[in-house]
């Protein structure tokens, strides 16, 4: 006999398992697909900036990133110089990069775990008003991030700085000096504006592509 406040109780973590993996997910498309990031070198004009070749800033920024997904990998900004409060921040990077990839990995298991149990009878996911628990889900994250894209739109200087000082409390070694730390010089603001807008647009693709297998979902079910 299925015990209703547990199957809520497991809809709930499901919805909120489903959340994560959606942002974990735009965030990782920057990060993970470093064609992101070559693509970018040339109209950015980061060679004419750095005075480094195409591919010089290509094999640093993937020597960079290698230290910040990588385990056990040895810092280096190749070409570019760097200062030991860079460094620092890189190594603060590496955590935040780490926790994203842990948290996509857990909430995927937990997302299909759940979805697989519920189809096999084992529990009893809750749909409110017959909207797929994935609808829900979506619906919370897109409202979530059309207000927090608004607000990065109003003034991405501001939001820039907030971000930091929430995910690095304290700290302000990622205030870079370009004469000390060559990279940030490869790193422009524009890139991070790209990047937060590319994981924006994919928070609410990915959302609005769940409502919408909800929609289809519910209005299938009602037609039988």
């Amino acid at each position: 006999m299925r015990c209703k406040p547990l199957d809520i109780t497991l809809t709930v973590i499901l919805a909120v398992a489903l959340a994560v993996l959606i942002i974990t997910v735009s965030i990782g498309l920057p990060i993970y697909f470093r064609p992101f990031y070559y693509w970018q070198i040339e109209s950015l004009e980061l060679p004419d900036i750095t005075g480094f070749s195409y591919e010089e800033i290509k094999q640093s920024y993937d020597s960079l990133m290698d230290f910040l997904l990588l385990p056990g990998g040895e810092f280096t900004t190749g070409v570019f110089a760097y200062s030991e409060e860079g460094k620092s921040h890189f190594v603060d990077c590496k955590g935040l990069f780490t926790l994203n990839t842990v948290c996509l990995v857990l909430s995927l298991a937990v997302s299909v775990a759940l979805i697989i149990l519920d189809k096999k009878g084992v529990i009893s996911l809750r749909h409110p008003k017959g909207f797929h628990i994935v609808g829900v889900s979506g619906a919370g994250t897109l409202a979530l991030f059309a207000l927090l894209g608004g607000l990065i739109a109003l003034d991405f200087d501001k939001a820039f700085a907030v971000f930091h000082r929430i995910f690095f409390p304290g700290k302000d070694n990622w205030l870079f000096n370009p004469k000390y730390d060559q990279i940030i010089l490869a790193l422009p603001e524009t890139f991070f504006l790209r990047c937060a807008i590319a994981i924006i647009s994919s928070v609410i693709i990915l959302s609005l592509g769940s409502v919408v297998f909800a929609a289809i979902r519910k209005h299938r079910l009602g037609r039988r």
